[in-house]
């Protein structure tokens, strides 16, 4: 029986493509960038990034002998390829689904994969460290860190290139430079990278020079040594070269011959490495090389027609935020936006065209984009950085020795809180309100619906000192917006339901669950707004007459904001029952939000069952 991939059908594991020809390579090539194309049309997941990588994974697993040479896939976005030719392309119909594979390389789910990732710029870091650690026990095994421009903005790859080129260890970085990260590069360094990326000038010259020069064998051997001089006005590898690498490139990331031998040829190279190879993100799929930030992170879709942009039946609270920056930004001629990199994604689309002085994106640089903030405030000006959870963590002394303790009004719009689906744990907002509530000056609210997450954001601007409003991914329950603006009452929740014996604390999205739990038990719901400061009036009163309390959130319960009520308690010496839920102490895996909060408890079925467990008839 006839198959669309009968050369990709034969390719098991790395051993078994090793057994290909040189020429059936690229035959592979194409099979395997439409099963990708078919494959993630049908799951959703990341699809451009994954389309230009194709040649690159294929050269990588036919040079080196993995898994016992390292390949570590920076952000991890780009590994479909990779996990395909590693043993798991029948596991690809359940990507990033509940019990199915992740969409980022995890360790425990193959020995091919030697790191987990997620989170941008950690390659070459992790990579240093297993070439180290093969070099200790006097192995000959390679470690390969494959990173992208963009996350080439970060300062921690340059801390760990500043790091490589000091220790002499067997290490490859290579550059895959697409020009495009997930919104587009910015920076001096993209600028300076982007100019000479495809070589044209510097190959053409090279070429020539040495056909002429080939022909004088003395005058050959003096442009050799003088070529590391010459180079360095015409390439960006003089750059990684004060680095302590030996550079390579750049060359054409398409072309399967030619990065198979230079692969072959690198792997027998010792000491650090530095292979510039450019591509095209979406290649061979004309949509996205068009569009490539339409398509990094899909749906289902049908690649006959491509993606068909339609409105959302409601607005998520990342487009009521970029609608609040604008409107906001019309009345406060101070108010400057801040972006690490994620201007799609946090909703500042509109606002870079309508306000494109007063817009930064800052690179994949979260700490800068903080301590750049701390700045502004410093000198006046009314910052709001857009964020996600997941990548505030990683600014977080930041966020305390730049701005909490000088006390800045610095606004954070922190995206994605709360679990957030198919991207998994690393992208998952489980512990801001952990993390954030214990740090001194910080005010920080959590709505409960779309109109709350507006007022709350103006309520931030208002403030004289640090503010956060965290909010989850995707939509609301409904909630009219109103489009003028009022601050709220700071530290103040709202009694939303009148009930008996029980009463239900809920911070942001469980306030609906809570609501539709309570009308089955007839219980109290407080819709609490704020975590820090904490209504502890309310807490007082809903104690003082009901027997149970139940504090819900959508957050790690260790250290949270049910924590923050049982401190209260303890203060005000009031002693009732506290059932405290939220999320548990695990890292919980990718699947479809809903289930996801189901099997946590969170959902209104888990919350009415919980409260029976608990409260004696």
């Amino acid at each position: 029986m006839s198959t669309p991939y009968p050369l990709l059908d034969r390719v098991a594991v790395p051993a078994d493509l090793r057994e290909l020809s040189r020429a059936q390579l690229e035959t592979l090539a194409a099979e395997l960038r439409v099963f990708i194309l078919h494959s993630v049309a049908q799951t959703g997941g990341h699809l451009a990034s994954n389309l230009g990588a194709v040649e690159l994974t294929i050269a990588l697993h036919y040079v080196f002998n993995t898994p016992d040479d390292r390949l570590v896939w920076d952000v991890g976005h780009q590994s479909y390829a990779h996990k395909i030719l590693t043993g798991r392309r029948e596991a690809m119909t359940g990507l990033r689904k509940t019990r199915g594979i992740a969409g980022f390389p995890k360790r425990d789910e193959s020995p091919f994969d030697t790191f987990g990732t997620g989170h941008s710029s950690t390659s070459i870091s992790a990579a240093l460290g297993m070439a180290v650690a093969a070099k200790r026990a006097g192995l000959e095994r390679r470690s390969v860190a494959i990173i992208g421009d963009g996350a080439m903005t970060a300062g921690m790859a340059f801390e760990a290139l500043n790091n490589a080129g000091d220790i002499d260890a067997n290490l490859l970085v290579v550059l895959n430079d697409n020009d495009m990260s997930i919104s587009p590069n910015v920076g001096a360094l993209n600028n300076y990278l982007a100019r000479l990326m495809s070589g044209r000038f510097y190959a053409a010259a090279r070429r020539a020079g040495e056909k002429v020069l080939g022909k004088v064998p003395p005058m050959l051997e003096l442009a050799r040594r003088t070529e590391e001089h010459v180079k360095g006005m015409v390439t960006p590898g003089t750059l990684f070269e004060e680095f302590g690498f030996n550079y390579i490139g750049p060359i054409d990331g398409h072309d399967l011959g030619v990065l198979v031998d230079t692969l072959t040829n690198i792997r027998r190279l010792h000491g650090p490495q530095f292979l510039h190879i450019v591509t095209r993100k979406g290649k061979g799929y004309p949509p996205a090389e068009d569009n490539p930030c339409l398509y990094h992170g899909v749906s289902h879709f049908d690649p006959d027609t491509g993606i068909v942009e339609t409105a959302a039946a409601r607005p998520t609270y990342t487009q009521v935020f970029g609608d609040w920056l604008c409107d906001m930004a019309a009345a406060e001629p101070r108010l400057i936006g801040i972006t690490p990199a994620m201007r799609e994604g946090s909703g500042l689309v509109r606002f870079s065209e309508e306000y494109p002085d007063r817009y930064f994106d800052v690179g994949i640089a979260e700490q800068h984009a903080l301590t750049f903030a701390a700045g502004l405030a410093c000198d006046g000006y009314r910052p709001v950085v857009a964020i996600y959870s997941t990548f505030l963590q990683r600014a977080y002394d930041q966020l305390i020795h730049d701005i909490a303790l000088q006390n800045l009004p610095v606004v954070l719009a922190i995206d994605r809180a709360g679990l957030v689906g198919a991207d998994g744990p690393t992208h998952a907002g489980s512990f801001d309100l952990s993390y954030l509530r214990c740090v001194p000056n910080l005010t920080l609210m959590a709505p409960s619906d779309e109109n709350e997450c507006r007022q709350m954001l103006y309520t931030a601007m208002t403030l004289d000192g640090p503010a956060a409003v965290r909010y989850p991914r995707g939509s609301g329950p409904g909630a009219a917006i109103e489009s003028a603006m009022h601050a709220l009452p700071v530290g103040k929740g709202m009694l939303r339901r009148h009930g008996q014996r029980v009463a239900l604390l809920a911070f942001g999205s469980m306030v609906a669950p809570a609501l539709a739990a309570a009308a089955r038990l007839d219980a109290s719901v407080a819709d609490m707004r704020f975590v820090k400061p904490l209504d502890e009036a309310l807490v007082q009163q809903l104690a003082q007459t009901h027997e149970w309390l139940v504090t819900l959130e959508e957050n790690a319960v260790m250290g949270g904001a049910g924590s923050a009520v049982s401190e209260c308690l303890q203060r005000l010496g009031l002693q009732p029952r506290v059932l405290q839920m939220g999320l548990p102490d695990t890292f919980i895996d990718h699947g479809d939000h809903a289930t996801m909060l189901k099997d946590c408890g969170l959902d209104a079925n888990g919350i009415e069952a919980a409260i029976r467990r608990h409260l004696p008839e």
